[in-house]
């Protein structure tokens, strides 16, 4: 799977999962911030996207401040997916 399609996964993710009603992942940049002023998400959207995203690429979101980095937009998740998984993300694949 390449960058762009796990970037579409992770946007079909974040509005199915976290109820964006009006919302479709076409209407989410890739590169827009995730929270505050960007797409509004607040720490218990986190926290819910944090367990879907580790459940669906098997990957642990490490404590210690880092998650902010990791959760700073879609670009960003996509990019410590596929250096965690270092040969590209194996997840679901199939959404």
């Amino acid at each position: 799977m390449d960058k762009a399609a796990l970037s579409n996964e992770i946007k079909e993710i974040i509005v199915r999962e976290l109820k964006l009603e009006g919302r479709s992942p076409a209407d989410i940049d890739e590169r827009t911030p995730l929270f505050g002023d960007g797409l509004g998400l607040d720490s218990l959207d986190a926290l819910q996207l944090a367990m879907v995203i580790e459940e669906t690429y098997q990957v642990k979101i490490p404590d210690g401040g880092e998650e902010r980095r990791i959760f700073a937009s879609v670009d960003a998740i996509a990019d410590f997916i596929v250096r965690s998984k270092g040969s590209g993300p194996t997840g679901r694949g199939a959404l």
